[in-house]
């Protein structure tokens, strides 16, 4: 409540584990997020999150890690289903469909026969929506390696997942991996969704993953400005979230989503007088000459340059 509250936050081992965690979610989920955004996968994070729940089960009934567990069962899940949409069988979105619900249902039935959870509801409800106090050591030296990885992987290959998420069949003739990459890009989902399940719950981190990309697509003109401000909105938020779910005492994945969404609204606010400020101030293109195409600075047809046309 008072100026001194960060440094009250920092006096527990709990809360800094936790702001640490927020932290590494906060930059990891929108990075990812923005090529499911742009391949217009945005809900893909929620069926991945669904099958997450059996890893996290098979982890408490075997005393492993469920972190790590939820890990394996979701990168072969991701690749299950990049497998059926690449192939595009007529019936795969029914097939996803029994993946995804009987994923949650199998996590849910293991949950309740593990030993360590009793078969009460507590450990699935920190799963499902986040917990602070879940978030031990063990968990953030997993979330900070896996985190720095998928990072790794999602800006050093920037172009190339972004071609591939813009255009499959351009990428395919100019020589790119795309069936590599569209497994890459399905791995890092998973990861992803199993990484942030500690902070935000297993059933919001699809947002977490999408509306900074969407506050950001608001300002933004291409697609690595767009993904450098949704990182910047990703963290702020997490750590906010964070906070505010220790102030008020209510779970921190509700808080993060509830926090990025104002911060979308805001920004949408805000974005309307400024692009018409902006239109007002760019001069028109010039007249087209059939011989020689648009005039220099002439917008094409395909939504006059938006980001998702640049990297």
């Amino acid at each position: 409540m008072t100026g001194l509250l960060p440094l009250d936050l920092l006096s527990y081992d709990f809360m800094r584990r936790a702001l640490l965690a927020a932290l590494l979610v906060g930059a990891l989920a929108p990075a990812v997020g923005s090529y499911l955004v742009q391949r217009r996968q945005a809900l893909i994070g929620d069926g991945i999150g669904h099958v997450a729940l059996t890893g996290v089960g098979l982890g408490l009934v075997f005393r492993t890690s469920p972190v790590w567990m939820a890990v394996l069962v979701c990168v072969l899940a991701a690749v299950v289903m990049e497998l059926v949409r690449a192939r595009g069988h007529q019936r795969g979105d029914l097939a996803l469909a029994m993946l995804f619900y009987g994923g949650m249902a199998c996590g849910r039935l293991l949950i309740s026969k593990a030993p360590a959870a009793g078969g009460s509801a507590g450990s699935l409800d920190g799963y499902l929506w986040g917990s602070i106090l879940a978030v031990d050591t063990g968990d953030l030296v997993t979330i900070a390696v896996l985190g720095a990885l998928v990072l790794a992987v999602t800006l050093g290959l920037r172009r190339q997942l972004f071609a591939v998420c813009q255009d499959e069949e351009f990428a395919r003739v100019t020589g790119v991996p795309v069936r590599l990459l569209n497994l890459l890009l399905a791995v890092l989902a998973a990861v992803t969704v199993t990484v942030a399940m500690r902070v935000v719950g297993l059933l919001l981190v699809s947002a977490l993953m999408v509306v900074p990309v969407a506050a950001a697509q608001l300002l933004t003109r291409s697609f690595r400005a767009t993904q450098v401000l949704a990182i910047g909105l990703g963290v702020a938020v997490s750590l906010g979230g964070v906070v505010t779910s220790y102030q008020a005492d209510v779970p921190p994945g509700s808080a993060i989503v509830l926090l990025a969404i104002a911060v979308f609204a805001l920004l949408g606010a805000l974005a309307a007088p400024l692009a018409r400020r902006r239109h007002r101030r760019t001069p028109g293109p010039g007249p087209v000459r059939p011989e020689l195409g648009p005039a220099p600075g002439a917008r094409g047809p395909a939504g006059g340059g938006g980001w998702h046309n640049e990297v």
